[in-house]
């Protein structure tokens, strides 16, 4: 099997194009820049990885978000690297001959595999309401996942329950790990993840062979050590109390601070501030809408989405929308709190 330079060179790519990949991958890995003659090496040398990736109650959003990521090497060269065995909406074979690949997989590359899983599983009436070939969900994840060599939950809804399993949950919707109990997963949440993050921890697996620094959520600390807030363009406007009260007004124009307005970055751990979605080009905040929360467990059913955390579920104690130096105090308190229950890396 070919190694990522192999490809560079076949696709017509230089041997500049492929050390600035190994560049990208060595900082974004947060790895030392004398390790970079060692990532250079790996990927010149180790065989492209295996991923078998299920998709269970999902969108596909993170399927998109994964294939669009190209800050770290062109989509063409991506696809063919990061080898997509197994993918219901990718792949060619379909019926028999694809669950005949899938077993190949299984016994051929034991404990090589990467299983990527997208969407929540369905455990109520023996996981009728997710089935793959006349099986539960429940059931393939469980067979893939015992020989594979590193399993990642690819999104909110994999990693908490995402939208489906928002109130009322029809389908007693579940998240991977309460499925596989005492199974270490890399938990990627996000609606959906960033590409580049999902290519990062794919990519760094096949070069180490380990699993990155994870905090007690399961979370990579590299990419989900920091709150969006604390990265955020915006946060001068913040410290200085000059916040957007609606859309339309000329403090949006400006680029003030979208607290006001609803923005759940301060209690939100990811990485989009810095890297973004769809190779780097923008998120919300940047596109002038106020985070959602997305990577954070719940966050479908925290409601009030245009509310400000000062006021939602009592914001910390605090009954009335503040601002300015007010609303950093009551906000460093509730992140205190919750930074006993989350590492910070």
């Amino acid at each position: 099997m070919k190694s990522l330079y192999h490809i560079f060179k076949d696709k017509g790519y230089t041997r500049r194009d492929f050390l600035r990949s190994a560049f990208l991958i060595t900082s974004i890995l947060g790895l030392h820049h004398s390790l970079m003659g060692d990532v250079v090496r790996a990927l010149e040398t180790k065989p492209k990885p295996t991923l078998v990736w299920l998709t269970f109650q999902s969108c596909l959003g993170c399927t998109q978000s994964f294939i669009k990521s190209t800050s770290i090497m062109p989509a063409d060269v991506l696809l063919d690297y990061l080898s997509l065995r197994y993918h219901q909406a990718f792949m060619s074979s379909s019926g028999y001959r694809a669950e005949m690949l899938k077993k190949e997989i299984m016994e051929k590359q034991k404990g090589q595999y990467i299983l990527v899983v997208e969407g929540s599983l369905s455990s109520v009436k023996k996981g009728a309401y997710c089935t793959v070939a006349g099986r539960s969900g429940v059931e393939v994840l469980k067979e893939l996942a015992e020989h594979a060599g590193l399993v990642v939950a690819m999104g909110s809804c994999a990693t908490w329950g995402g939208l489906p399993g928002a109130h009322p949950n029809p389908t007693d919707a579940v998240s991977l790990s309460a499925v596989l109990e005492g199974k270490r997963i890399v938990n990627l949440p996000g609606c959906p993840p960033i590409g580049d993050v999902m290519v990062s921890i794919l990519t760094g697996f096949a070069i180490t062979g380990k699993v990155p620094d994870l905090d007690s959520l399961g979370r990579p600390k590299t990419f989900y050590g920091q709150t969006i807030h604390d990265r955020c363009y915006r946060r001068p406007f913040y410290n200085a109390g000059q916040f957007v009260d609606s859309f339309d007004a000329e403090d949006a124009i400006k680029g003030y601070c979208l607290y006001k307005l609803g923005c759940k970055g301060p209690i939100t751990r990811n990485t989009c501030a810095t890297m973004r979605w769809n190779g780097g080009l923008s998120f919300p905040i940047q596109s002038g809408h106020p985070c959602f929360g997305c990577s954070e467990p719940g966050f479908w059913d925290r409601g009030m989405v245009y509310t400000p955390l000062s006021v939602v579920e009592g914001g910390f104690g605090i009954k009335e929308a503040v601002v300015g130096v007010a609303v950093g105090t009551a906000l460093g308190a509730g992140m205190a709190y919750l930074n006993k229950k989350t590492d910070r890396g």
